[in-house]
């Protein structure tokens, strides 16, 4: 079973080579000048999130023109559209623009929506050189207010360094409040991009890592993930996440569990 795929990247719409999830899936859009794609959604729901660029969306007759503005992911924050379940869409492009497309299924009836920057909450997670950088673009707790089935988004940048997704942790089984079930995939992305990391994913079947690069995907079924940046480099990952619900909660590996209890001491000495 294939766990981890570099992405294509060629001009339009570009499919992942394998994928081991049964909920999650990503398609990297990839238009230059005005070139146009349209896509039916189906029985998915879609989060558009513009990795850089601009472009103009028509989702079922409404329209949002002139959506984006960050040059790259390592730019700002992002421009995102819900696509929901059953919709027709074109994607126009205002020049280069590279969009990832999110999905998951989904029964929900919606209208759909654009997420601004000034929407997408941002913070530190960790600390010393487990400390990396979040942005939380599509979650149940931090906007209530935009509608999902199943999707939850956001991005992380790991410095220079540093490691991410530390300690590791796992969200395999369906045992609310202590664990929750849900897929997951990290598309990463390098800066600079002749830049490498690393991401290290293991499950009771596997124990293995893998070099990150840029447009590279680690797509989670089950199983503990962490990453790891090149000193020198920033490596960044948009993470998306699918289960049974949109509530959160993850069991860390109980060897390096520990590691946690060290923030607030590093904190408090400014680290």
């Amino acid at each position: 079973m294939s766990y981890f795929e570099s992405v294509p990247t060629e001009n339009g719409l570009n499919k992942l080579p394998a994928n081991p999830c049964k909920l999650l899936d990503l398609n990297f859009l990839n238009l230059a000048g005005s070139e146009t794609y349209q896509g039916n959604s189906g029985e998915r729901e879609v989060l558009a999130v513009i990795l850089g660029g601009k472009g103009s969306f028509t989702v079922n007759g409404r329209s949002f023109v002139n959506i984006g503005g960050r040059a790259n992911v390592f730019a700002g924050k992002p421009h995102s559209v819900y696509i929901p379940r059953g919709a027709e869409y074109e994607i126009v492009a205002n020049g280069r623009l590279q969009v990832g497309l999110c999905s998951a299924p989904s029964d929900l009836e919606t209208e759909p929506y654009v997420i601004n920057p000034e929407q997408v909450t941002s913070g530190v997670w960790g600390a010393a050189n487990f400390s990396r950088n979040f942005h939380q673009i599509l979650t149940a707790t931090s906007q209530p207010e935009l509608p999902a089935a199943r999707l939850i988004v956001g991005e992380t940048y790991t410095p220079s360094g540093n490691w991410s997704t530390y300690p590791p942790h796992k969200h395999e089984v369906e045992d609310l409040p202590r664990e929750a079930y849900h897929e997951e995939m990290y598309f990463f992305k390098v800066n600079p991009g002749d830049g490498f990391g690393l991401t290290r994913f293991y499950n009771s079947e596997v124990d293995t890592g893998y070099i990150v690069r840029d447009n590279t995907i680690l797509m989670m079924p089950n199983g503990y993930h962490t990453v790891a940046s090149a000193p020198g480099y920033t490596t960044y990952y948009l993470w998306f996440l699918a289960g049974n619900h949109r509530v959160q909660a993850v069991v860390e590996d109980a060897n390096v569990g520990w590691v946690s209890k060290t923030v607030p001491m590093l904190r408090e000495l400014g680290h």
